[in-house]
């Protein structure tokens, strides 16, 4: 049996974790001396790069209505503070550096969490599908991902009308677990963001067009059953083409995935099982 962590102990040496990842993020930001996107501007710009909407509410197994409620309560706080921020060049967005500390005095509620493999509740849940959001319009981009956290390898939920490659999602905790993507062009990117009753809203634009266009390509996608348990895999490519000749100029894999699923075999389809 592997050992365990000191975090995994009990609920008070967990929380002495967090609060030191708490500290130790806070004295990087405070010695870093990168620039970090803060200005704002709600004129679009002129070139829209990428455009994605996520829905808030979706089927979770026995997750509780009201806590995907909280959550549509919660992304609309948040978007608030990344709506319209200017990511100039040479400047490093940060997820946790915008949206700050979900508290209960911000207004925030109680939603779902995801924390070492499992499914919990706690105050501003609901973030990582906002940073899922972020995530997926700057893999569309040429923009440099910097810091993203994975959900440790685990599938957590049946694919309830999935529309994007599985593994592609992040994992966030305040402020030690972050989102952060650098802009290392010559030109400015904007990100818009907003919620409807339905879904999370988000555009990715820039000050000008982009020479390339980016897509994500999955492959080798199947699932296996393997000592008794079912693991999901697949591999995630980002192929980057020439917009004027259509020619790809580069494949590289983002994520190659090897997740335990934690939900009824009932839910996975048998045409996508290999018993090789």
């Amino acid at each position: 049996m592997a050992r365990k962590l000191f975090c995994e102990w009990n609920p008070l040496t967990y929380q002495l974790s967090v609060m030191k990842e708490r500290f130790k993020r806070r004295i990087k930001w405070f010695l870093d001396r990168r620039l970090f996107a803060g200005s704002f501007d709600f004129i679009p710009l002129t070139e829209k790069i990428y455009e994605h909407k996520s829905l808030i509410r979706r089927s979770l197994g026995s997750v509780e209505m009201k806590l995907q409620d909280n959550k549509a309560h919660n992304l609309k706080i948040a978007a608030t503070k990344i709506n319209g921020v200017l990511i100039k060049p040479g400047e490093v967005f940060s997820f946790w550096k915008l949206v700050g500390r979900c508290s209960k005095a911000k207004g925030y509620r109680e939603g779902l969490i995801i924390s070492l493999g499992s499914v919990g509740k706690g105050i501003g849940g609901g973030m990582c599908q906002f940073t899922n959001l972020i995530h997926w319009m700057i893999l569309h981009s040429p923009l440099t991902v910097i810091e993203h956290h994975h959900h440790n390898q685990v599938d957590l939920f049946p694919d309830y009308g999935r529309q994007i490659p599985f593994g592609t999602g992040t994992s966030i905790m305040y402020n030690y677990l972050d989102y952060q993507f650098m802009n290392n062009t010559n030109q400015t990117f904007q990100l818009l963001t907003y919620t409807t009753e339905e879904y999370l809203c988000g555009e990715l634009r820039s000050s000008a067009k982009l020479e390339y266009a980016y897509h994500m390509v999955e492959e080798n996608a199947y699932f296996r059953k393997e000592n008794g348990k079912y693991y999901r895999n697949n591999e995630v490519y980002r192929e980057v083409r020439d917009k004027r000749t259509g020619n790809l100029i580069k494949k590289h894999l983002i994520v190659k995935n090897h997740a335990k699923v934690l939900y009824d075999e009932a839910y996975i389809p048998r045409s996508s099982i290999t018993h090789v």
